[in-house]
Parts: C-alpha cells; sequence; structure tokens
C-alpha cells in the first residue's frame, strides 16, 4: 500500500473542494472495497477524503411517495429499515444475498454502486489488464473467464460488476443523486454504469469530482409479486455466477407490469426493457417466461470457460419470473457446483 494523506470533511461541498484540489484524491466510506484495492495496490490514491461526518446516512420517504436512501446508510441498515422491508422487499432481499453480515455492516449504499471488478485479472498485477492499466491488453479473453461477462463485451475487457443491492436498484428504476464541482444532477441508474467499450477503466458516468449523496426508489416498489435469484459457487459469501431481480403487478394471471435484471453477466447491472415489454399483457406461464430470457440473451456471447452461463441465465430467468408469480419472497442461494452446460 503506497503512502497518503487523510482529512475527513463535515460536509459535501468542502468534500468535493477537497476532492478537486488533490488529482489523485478518493472518496472513502464504508472503505470494503476500496482499502483492500489499495491494500492489493491497484488502487493507489495520494489522498483519501473521508465521509462518515457529512450527514448522509438516512432513510427518508420523499413528497411523491418513493424512498431516498442516503448514500451513507449502511447495507445492513437499508436492507432492515422498516419501508425498505415492506415496500421494497427486492431490495432487501438482494442485500442479503450479498457480502456477509460483517461486510454489510460497514458497506454503504453509495459505496456499493462504485464497487470494482472481481475478475481475477484485475487484481493480478503480473498481468495486463485493460481496466487496470488501458491499452495493456485483456488476459480474461483467452484466459480463465468463468467469472466473466456474456453480455456488452468487448474486445478490451469482458469483466462484470459484482453488485447484488444494484441489480435490484436496476430493476426498481433507481435515481442517483450527486454532487460535483459543476453542483448537484440526477443520473438514471440505467446510465450510472457504463459498458466497458474501448475504455473498460471507467465503470460509470460520475464526471471528476463528483460525489454520490444519495439513491431515490420511485413510489412503486413490488412489494408483492418479487423475486432475487442468486446462484453461485457456495451458499454464502460468495459472487453471482448469475443473479435475477423479478419484480411482476399481475391482475390475476395477466402481467401489467414487468422488471427484470440481471447480475453476474455484464460489466454493469443488465436490464432489458424491450425483454419487459414482451411480458407485458401476457399470462405468466413458463412460455411467456422463456421468451423474454430468450430476448435477454439474444446477443449473449461465451468465452469459453464461462460458455455455461447463457444456458445458466435462461434457466434463472424462467425460474426467477416463476417465483415471482408464486410470490416467493426467498433469496435463492443454492450453490452451483457444476459449471459445465
Amino acid at each position: 500500500m503506497n503512502s497518503f494523506t487523510f482529512t475527513q470533511a463535515t460536509a459535501v461541498a468542502g468534500a468535493v473542494q477537497d476532492n478537486t484540489a488533490h488529482p489523485d484524491a478518493a472518496y472513502i466510506g464504508g472503505g470494503t472495497n476500496l482499502i483492500d484495492l489499495m491494500k492489493e495496490n491497484v488502487a493507489r490514491p495520494t489522498h483519501l477524503i473521508g465521509l462518515k461526518n457529512l450527514g448522509l446516512d438516512t432513510i427518508e420517504t420523499l413528497p411523491d411517495g418513493g424512498l431516498r436512501l442516503g448514500a451513507l446508510a449502511t447495507n445492513a441498515a437499508t436492507a432492515w429499515h422498516p419501508e425498505v422491508e415492506s415496500r421494497y422487499p427486492l431490495l432487501n432481499q438482494a442485500i442479503l444475498a450479498g457480502a456477509s453480515p460483517q461486510l454489510r455492516n460497514m458497506a454503504t449504499d453509495g459505496g456499493n454502486l462504485m464497487q470494482r471488478t472481481r475478475c481475477y485479472y484485475f487484481y493480478d498485477l503480473t498481468t495486463p489488464c485493460n481496466k487496470r492499466e488501458p491499452g495493456s491488453g485483456c488476459s480474461a479473453i483467452g484466459g480463465y473467464n468463468r467469472v466473466c461477462g456474456i453480455l456488452g463485451t468487448s474486445d478490451s475487457c469482458i469483466a462484470t460488476h459484482p453488485s447484488d443491492m444494484c441489480v435490484a436498484l436496476a430493476a426498481l428504476d433507481t435515481t442517483v443523486r450527486v454532487s460535483g464541482p459543476n453542483g448537484e444532477r440526477t443520473i438514471k441508474f440505467e446510465d450510472f454504469h457504463r459498458l466497458p467499450g474501448d475504455h473498460p477503466e471507467r465503470d460509470n458516468t460520475l464526471e471528476p469530482g463528483e460525489l454520490i449523496t444519495g439513491l431515490d426508489l420511485p413510489k412503486k416498489g413490488f412489494s408483492q409479486n418479487f423475486s432475487y435469484l442468486k446462484l453461485r459457487d457456495r451458499s454464502s459469501y460468495a459472487f453471482a455466477l448469475v443473479s435475477v431481480a423479478a419484480a411482476l403487478e399481475l391482475d390475476g394471471n395477466t402481467i401489467i407490469d414487468a422488471r427484470l435484471a440481471l447480475g453476474g453477466v455484464a460489466h454493469k447491472p443488465w436490464r432489458d426493457q424491450e425483454a419487459e415489454a414482451l411480458l407485458i399483457g401476457q399470462p405468466a406461464t413458463a412460455e411467456t417466461f422463456g421468451r423474454a430470457a430468450a430476448k435477454v440473451l439474444a446477443g449473449a456471447k461465451g468465452h469459453g470457460a464461462n460458455t455455461f452461463k447463457i444456458e445458466l441465465a435462461r434457466r434463472a430467468i424462467v425460474r426467477a419470473l416463476k417465483q415471482a408469480t408464486e410470490m416467493k419472497e426467498v433469496v435463492d442461494t443454492n450453490a452451483f457446483q457444476n459449471s459445465n452446460p
């Protein structure tokens, strides 16, 4: 780990100003990912700005009936907040599917969005990685890529975003609130994270110095018919091979609204609104769910060791939608032991 200086911010404007004054600065909330990256010398900020005194740890109801999650609210506080449990149980279940209780007690909601990939080569400084060192190459392409992406990949990078919480936030149509040198703005969740393209070193669309201050959930939380399905190698403390956040609004057996987002398959939480549109107005049947799954995976591409994910994702989508229809309010933590198709 390199040496660094540290200041504890007391106001958002002061934190932004401090960041702007230090070219290699980084914000730190819970630090559950950043500190690991620093220990491995993957991240080497020369100045850290502590955020715990900014008062951004509240969760409050908005005038329009939505819910605002402060960027510094912990994952645990968010998951167990009465409004989240009752109105946004999909988010509750996704958070509880991630990490461990100890990490959820430290990790912040804003920091969850800023997680970096767990691709093996990103952490291995002896191997080329365009995300870590732009222009050096992608070792995962042609290498051991079992955990890598099958959707939205590029010739520069096939890494995946690791968050469970973000998959639910994508499905719920969340808005990200940020503050930066040019003032405050909001970002649609679908526009927050980037696909790798030619610049995989950029995970998101934040401008230099910008700080996440909150996450706004819309009034509609799909509290009746939902499912968060996570398939992984072991039943706890493992990142998803494939995860699915499914939320439905039903009139009898007819789907009148639908949300569908995937994790573990792309550089960002993957939401396909065209697939959602295929569900609306249709009966909640395996055939309907299969058509939606086919649409989501129409452009999927395997890279050898991760090709099994295409079929795994297809089955997971159908299963998650079926569970949502049956109102099975569960996190599926069944270990996926066999990686072969």
